[in-house]
Formats: structure tokens, C-alpha cells, sequence
């Protein structure tokens, strides 16, 4: 299991001061976020993609690659890459060379976004969305494992003899999880390739995550990719705490009240209880977090989110430290003793060369075998084989 931290980057005010932070803090902040990330043993820092205020995080590679010059270990992500308004050429280029400055410790999340004013500033139309995730992700595919391409389709021009540069490191792409918090399309989109899918988890309860992850399962059993409990999930979560969990209640009521996203809605109380948002104790945190596979199975990655409205970062990295000397721990042992053994790992850049390195090998031994008997050995992978994912569902 793979275990961090997800930023939406926001920037809001503190309830409790009065201050807001300038772009300047927030952005240097997520930077000192992410190497505490790897400080206390966590294992992915990952931030959002935003063009509107209150948010600031615009250009999450670069971020990205300034925090991998300073970090060793932690894996570097987006908690969303805008997959509908960005080109894939450029996201086919920015990542393989992040992919190469961070030495493999790399992967993204794609998703459409939830800021409808950001399709027009792009060029695109809202409209269009479902069907600029799939055309565009299918480019991004070919840009990456292909390396001359002829393309055309409906929202960008033709590509002729095209090489995106610099090559996936090690010929190995980054991997790439779908992000949803609402759309069918996007689980079949993830299913169809056999790439992972990630629900944030974070806003409404159990069982709406719980329709669009079974969705995915399902539909990656039927692509060839792996039995339902083997496909590669991620979740999202959130928590506030201190040792003692009324002290938690009391400090993170007024930030909780005055949230953009749900203050001035459900009591703390209500929306506690009915959806992920853990503020309480270590204990608590690690009761509420372990139920997470009760209702969605066995799953690779969890994120949570927690420098978001208004929190200084001084709390923040308090948070950190807690989580890291009583909650951390027992997560990790925990997840090992409740996980099959036939569940995959979650997926890195070194689990996947050699992956690749081992099929390549198997082909070549099928092939000099099938040489030898004057069989046919061409094969056909099982999703492409399948109908695309517009035409599935």
C-alpha cells in the first residue's frame, strides 16, 4: 500500500486570524509539505492542476520537478492533470521529462476538472468533455509507447511522422490513474486500458465511490487485465487530529465552518459521520481508515487531503508528525496482514520495467517456440481486441 498526501492548492483565508496566505507561502508551502511527505516514511506527494483562483497550482510539473530535486524517495504525482484542455503533446512531453529528472519516481492522475470556465479559456467546449478525455487519452497512449506517429481525429490537428521527446524512461510511460468523482465513462476509460482508477473520496458518501469503483472492477475483469479485486484502485481521504480527539473537534470546527467547498452546509458532526473526513484521535483516524477496504476491497494507494482550507502551515506539518509517529505504522502493518497475496503491488516505475523486461522475455520464448513447431504465435492484446470505450458502454 502505498500511503500520502494529495494538495487541491488552494488559497484561503484562516477563520481563525483572519490572514490569508500570499501565492508566494502557498506555493513554497506545498514544497515543504512534500519533503515532510518523505520525512516521516509516507510515500507519494501529489498535487492539483488549477487556472482559476482560489487556487494556484497552474503548472503542476514544474512544482513537481523543483520538489524532485530535493527529495530521493517519495513518489510524484497530480492529484489532477487536465486531460479535456490540455494537449496531450505537451502532457506526453512534460511528464516523460519529469519522469527522467525525478529517476522514475513519477505517475499522474487525469481527470476533466470541475471548473467549467476552464474549457473555454482553452479553446475547448464543456460539452465536449467525455469526448476530449477519451480522443485525447488515446493520443497520449500512442505518443508515449508509439515512437513515430500518424494521427488524426476531432479536436486537434493531424499529427504526420511526429516523436514526442525526450522517450518514457526506460521505454516505460509513467503510469496514468483516472480520476472521477461523478462519471461512468471515465472508470471504463481507466478499465479499457487496464490503468488505475482513483476515486477522491473525500465529499460524498461510501456508496457513490462505491458504484464507480465496482464499475471499474468490473469492466477491467471483462477487458482482460486481471480478476475484479485485482484492478488497481486509489483513494482519497481526509483528517484532522490531536491526541485528543475533542481538542481536534474544537480546533478544526471554524476552518471546517468556513471551507469553500463545505462549510455553510452539514454540521461538522453530520458530515463526519457520513462521509470519509476523520477529525479526532490517531485511533480514530486509523479505525476509520482501515473500513475504507471493507467497502471498496483491496486497494493500492491512499491519499489524504489535508492543507486545505486555511490551515497554517505550521498545523500542517504538525498533522505530518502525528500521523507519522502513531497512525503511519499501523497502517502499514495492518495493510500487510489484511492483504491477499494474489492482490498486485502497487505500481512503480522499477515494478514496471521489470514487468516488461519479463514479458519481453516470455515473447521471446514464444516465439522462438512457436518457430520451432511452424506455430503462429502473433497475439492480440485482450482490450484492443475489444470495441473502444465510447462504444462499450
Amino acid at each position: 500500500m502505498q500511503i500520502g498526501v494529495f494538495s487541491v492548492s488552494d488559497i484561503t483565508q484562516d477563520p481563525t486570524t483572519g490572514r490569508t496566505p500570499t501565492e508566494h507561502e502557498r506555493i513554497k508551502a506545498s514544497v515543504a509539505i512534500a519533503k515532510k511527505v518523505e520525512e516521516i516514511g509516507m510515500d507519494v506527494y501529489a498535487i492539483g492542476e488549477h487556472h482559476n483562483r482560489p487556487f494556484f497550482s497552474s503548472s503542476p510539473t514544474t512544482t513537481l520537478a523543483y520538489i524532485a530535486a530535493q527529495t530521493e524517495r517519495i513518489t510524484l504525482s497530480t492529484a489532477t492533470t487536465l486531460i479535456t484542455t490540455n494537449d496531450p503533446v505537451k502532457i506526453a512531453e512534460d511528464f516523460a521529462m519529469l519522469q527522467h529528472l525525478a529517476d522514475g519516481r513519477v505517475d499522474l492522475v487525469l481527470g476533466r476538472g470541475n471548473t467549467a470556465p476552464v474549457y473555454p479559456w482553452f479553446g475547448k467546449n464543456i460539452q465536449d468533455g467525455i469526448e476530449l478525455a477519451i480522443e485525447n487519452y488515446s493520443l497520449l497512449r500512442k505518443l508515449w509507447d508509439e515512437d513515430t506517429v500518424n494521427w488524426s481525429g476531432k479536436f486537434r490537428t493531424p499529427l504526420q511522422n511526429f516523436t514526442s521527446t525526450p522517450r518514457p524512461l526506460d521505454g516505460v510511460a509513467p503510469f496514468v490513474w483516472h480520476g472521477s468523482i461523478r462519471t461512468p465513462q471515465i472508470a471504463e476509460v481507466a478499465a479499457y486500458y487496464g490503468d488505475g482508477f482513483f476515486a477522491n473520496n473525500i465529499f460524498w458518501p461510501k456508496e457513490h465511490y462505491q458504484q464507480l469503483i465496482s464499475l471499474y472492477r468490473e469492466r477491467y475483469e471483462h477487458y482482460g487485465h486481471g480478476k475484479a479485486d485485482q484492478a488497481i484502485v486509489g483513494l482519497g481521504g481526509q483528517f484532522f487530529m490531536r491526541k485528543n480527539s475533542q481538542d481536534a473537534v474544537r480546533e478544526f470546527r471554524p476552518y471546517f465552518d468556513n471551507a469553500p467547498v463545505y462549510g455553510h452546509g452539514p454540521s461538522l458532526e453530520d458530515f463526519t459521520s457520513q462521509t470519509p473526513l476523520t477529525v479526532g484521535s490517531p485511533q480514530e483516524v486509523i479505525e476509520k481508515t482501515l473500513t475504507f477496504r471493507e467497502f471498496f476491497g483491496d486497494y493500492q494507494r491512499q491519499l489524504f487531503l489535508i492543507d486545505h482550507a486555511g490551515l497554517p502551515l505550521k498545523t500542517v506539518l504538525e498533522q505530518l508528525d502525528l500521523f507519522g509517529e502513531e497512525v503511519l505504522p499501523v497502517l502499514r502493518k495492518e495493510y500487510a496482514d489484511r492483504t491477499p497475496a494474489h492482490i498486485p503491488a502497487p505500481p512503480t516505475h522499477a515494478g514496471r520495467v521489470a514487468a516488461r523486461i519479463a514479458a519481453d522475455g516470455a515473447a521471446g520464448e514464444g516465439a522462438a517456440s512457436g518457430a520451432a513447431i511452424g506455430q503462429d504465435t502473433a497475439g492480440q492484446d485482450t482490450a484492443a481486441a475489444e470495441s473502444s470505450p465510447a462504444e462499450s458502454r
